[in-house]
């Protein structure tokens, strides 16, 4: 379906976030984009992510960082304890947001994110929605999986178990496949949980 220029540009005024990228398939050069943050219609969030002050984003305040932060990396994905933090299935208070991104892609150091390159970068990639965004995010079982590959043991036993008295229950044949791929052993740890 065809759209038009100013078509397209009223539609992205409705969104409270815009991708530079998203500004320019729409005719909006980047100058202009400049001149509505000085004119305080945009407020700049890091380079080529702006919010627009005139439609609130209705995020919950505690998630609201974190999902700006996924967002301003290009193919970032929750991981980590920020993970396991969104599926309430930790004691743990993430101290920074914790963004997976595939090993070959380079993405400069940014406050209050800890960078994850992951070789198996798809498995497990799935979105959430909170408040009607979405929210990249690995599944319940790529979380505890890699839970005990990056954290101590000891925060990923709490984590698994949990998880499998929480309503986002682990699926046990999932979570086998994706020990097998990622290496790791859990076996008796789910048994510990389990029985």
């Amino acid at each position: 379906m065809y759209m038009s220029a100013k078509a397209k540009k009223e539609l992205l005024f409705k969104q409270p976030l815009i991708k530079a990228s998203e500004a320019r398939e729409a005719g909006i050069h980047p100058a202009m984009l400049s001149y509505y943050q000085k004119r305080g219609l945009l407020e700049r969030i890091e380079r080529g992510l702006y919010r627009n002050t005139q439609v609130p984003l209705k995020m919950d305040f505690a998630w609201e960082e974190l999902y700006l932060a996924v967002l301003g990396i290009p193919n970032g994905v929750v991981a980590g304890v920020s993970a396991l933090a969104l599926y309430n299935i930790t004691e743990e208070i993430p101290r920074f947001h914790w963004i997976a991104v595939s090993h070959e892609t380079s993405v400069a150091k940014r406050p209050m994110v800890k960078i994850l390159r992951y070789r198996n970068y798809e498995l497990g990639k799935t979105f959430i929605e909170k408040n009607g965004l979405k929210i990249p995010i690995y599944d319940i079982e790529r979380v505890i999986i890699d839970s005990f590959r990056l954290l101590s043991t000891e925060v990923a036993i709490k984590a698994l178990k949990m998880a499998f008295s929480s309503k986002h229950k682990p699926n046990i044949r999932k979570l086998g496949e994706y020990a097998k791929k990622l290496r790791v052993d859990i076996e008796p740890y789910i048994l510990m949980v389990t029985t």
